[in-house]
């Protein structure tokens, strides 16, 4: 019961945020560097908040999930008001990047580690996922549809309702997500979604083998974000901008459709997920990571003979 009633507090505030957006000219504006061409409502990702922690209170006070995930979790909350009001006013990022380094040491004070060196590692590696997480969300239904399959992944493999919370909140949303988009998710929902996949992989790995289902079931993302971002740096580029270079990007650019693409790489997912499910339990399982990985670098050099990386 509980999950169709975050299904449907997602559809609503979906319906609620979207109105709201028009009605006070929250509007996500096309530019040179923008995949859309028609201006649409932001802010989106509120629905995904609000339906996700009242799906997170339910855990928590049932005992589905822990007093350390639960706060954990709720240090997302100065990271989720920095990101509404960036959909709004166009927040510095230098400032957006202090409250979401804020946001990851909080939480990590509850899920971290009895290592420095560790929790230096996991910070750099969340505050890169909720980045990483709002670059990726450049066409329509790519990102949430991400969300939904990496949630539904780590439930068969971990076996925790609070992921089928989370898959039923951005479920909600996938209609108004999906071409053509009605409202996007913008920064309070993508680098949301990326703080709350830090805390998983941080909180559901307890070994090694934990820590690679999560690298592979998330490679599609960390892969085009990481291999991205160095392919700019070798040509002397400013980092810090906006662009249109990654994999997906450039797969539209290629004349592919935003459903295309999204619809591609769930096809990916869904290998990638029976990869991890066949052999969780095996040694292969570090190598297939390594197959992965050079797959996708193929997949980078099909796209450059498309659209070349300039």
């Amino acid at each position: 019961m509980i999950y169709v009633l975050i299904l449907a507090i997602s559809i609503a505030m979906s319906i609620f945020v979207k109105r709201y957006a028009i009605t006070k000219q929250i509007i996500d504006t096309p530019n040179q560097r923008s995949s859309h061409t028609t201006p649409t409502p932001r802010g989106g990702g509120v629905a995904i908040v609000i339906s996700f922690f009242v799906g997170v209170f339910y855990c928590y006070f049932a005992n589905i999930i822990t007093k350390d995930l639960f706060f954990a979790l709720l240090c997302s909350i100065p990271l989720i008001i920095v990101g509404f009001l960036d959909d709004i006013y166009n927040i510095l990022a230098k400032f957006r990047f202090l409250v979401q380094s804020i946001s990851v040491i909080l939480s990590l004070y509850f899920i971290g580690s009895d290592s420095i060196i560790l929790n230096i590692f996991f910070a750099f590696g969340m505050l890169w996922l909720i980045n990483l997480y709002n670059f990726l969300d450049g066409i329509d239904g790519y990102a949430i549809s991400e969300a939904i399959f990496i949630s539904l992944a780590a439930f068969v493999i971990f076996q925790n309702e609070i992921f089928l919370i989370l898959c039923m909140a951005t479920l909600g949303f996938l209609p108004f997500n999906w071409q053509r988009a009605s409202i996007f998710m913008g920064d309070v929902g993508s680098t949301f979604l990326g703080f709350v996949f830090g805390v998983f992989v941080i909180y559901f790995s307890n070994d090694i083998k934990d820590f690679t289902i999560w690298l592979i079931l998330l490679s599609l993302f960390w892969f085009d974000a990481t291999f991205t971002l160095i392919k700019r740096f070798q040509n002397g580029e400013n980092i810090t901008t906006a662009h249109k270079k990654h994999l997906f990007q450039r797969a539209v650019q290629a004349g592919f459709s935003h459903q295309a693409v999204t619809l591609f790489a769930l096809f990916i997912n869904i290998g990638l997920f029976f990869i991890v499910f066949l052999f969780q339990n095996s040694k292969f399982l570090y190598f297939a990571l390594f197959l992965i990985t050079i797959l996708l670098f193929w997949l980078t050099k099909v796209i450059d003979n498309k659209v070349a990386f300039k």
